[in-house]
């Protein structure tokens, strides 16, 4: 094998590569040159056969020969895809525009509205401790909420927090009255059904000030109310114990889904309970360092799954956990 001859495979790949009309010609001169049984493969493992002091220089030439085919190739290959693959003529694909997710949408309703009504917005960490969680909010050691049926517990002192309470505690422990805020963030307890979620999404509320009566609750929270689902749906208010608030309630909604007739998602009685709410707790108020005859405030906390779900008519919570792309593309 000498200079000529690798010179001459070089012209002769070179000129069927100007020439190929496609990839599939591009692809079989390819393999009949640097292929594994191609001419240059085999001339390169020809090497051994010549003299020591021709081998550096031949070899040279055969890898530089093989990086010009190699070049040539992929040149080629990209002229020939714009041409075979190009046409002006086809009409252009459609972009779609992502959505929000309905439950975004609707927690960004949320605390627009309570914004509006002057509520400052709070985060706090979704791993609690079980202080924050339970005790600085009068919920006793044997209370039927801190079990392992209820709780994602990581040890003894840290849970995955069960409700968005524990924040109001970091508040109040940092900050002097009054207080005004929400808390818009992911809980979890271990439930699920057409109607529950062992993840899902709650708005904590929280107002503290002096002369706080539950009559003020009942005028935020109807508002509230009447702005997320019109000022014809019927609100009604339900005495209920929380260890943390004192008097308690559970405020109901008429079920859009059925029109108050009844159906599987509201148990068949024409109402949906989507908000628990109630006077803060003298011993809540105490743990921060309040004083309750100085200082009353009340709190409130709504699923956001619950609202989304009587807002868009959905029977089934899971069906905002699915990602389905089709059920997720109407909102």
């Amino acid at each position: 094998m000498d200079i000529e001859s690798i010179e001459r495979i070089k012209e002769s790949a070179l000129q069927k590569i100007d020439g190929a009309k496609t990839i599939e010609e591009l692809d079989q001169i390819r393999v009949a040159y640097i292929g594994k049984k191609g001419e240059i493969t085999l001339v390169l493992q020809s090497i051994s056969c010549l003299r020591p002091e021709e081998r550096p220089k031949i070899g040279a030439l055969i890898n530089k020969v093989k990086r010009q085919i190699e070049a040539a190739l992929t040149q080629k290959s990209i002229s020939s895809i714009k041409e075979e693959e190009f046409d002006e003529t086809v009409p252009e694909i459609p972009v779609r525009l992502g959505r929000k997710h309905p439950i975004n949408q609707v927690k960004e309703e949320i605390v627009g509205i309570f914004s509006q009504m002057g509520f400052g917005i709070e985060q706090g960490p979704e791993i609690e401790q079980t202080e924050y969680n339970f005790d600085l909010l009068n919920i006793p050691p044997d209370h039927p909420a801190r079990d392992m049926h209820d709780t994602f517990y990581i040890s003894d002192n840290l849970l995955l927090r069960t409700h968005t309470s524990p924040v109001q505690i970091r508040v109040m422990k940092k900050r002097k009255p009054p207080i005004r805020i929400i808390v818009p963030g992911r809980v979890y307890r271990r439930d699920a059904d057409v109607s529950h979620s062992p993840m899902f999404h709650q708005v904590e509320g929280l107002l503290v000030d002096k002369n706080i009566r539950f009559s003020d609750l009942k005028g935020v929270l109807a508002c509230f109310l009447h702005q997320m689902f019109g000022e014809d749906v019927p609100v009604r208010f339900r005495p209920s114990y929380f260890p943390f608030t004192e008097p308690s309630a559970e405020i109901d909604i008429g079920c859009i889904l059925c029109q108050y007739k009844g159906c599987r998602v509201c148990k068949n009685t024409g109402w949906l309970e989507i908000l628990g709410a109630g006077m803060v707790d003298p011993n809540v108020l105490r743990n921060v360092g309040f004083d309750p005859e100085e200082w009353t405030g009340f709190a409130f906390g709504l699923g956001i799954e619950r609202i989304a779900m009587l807002k868009f008519g959905i029977s089934d919570i899971r069906a905002f956990f699915a990602n389905d792309i089709r059920f997720l593309s109407q909102f």
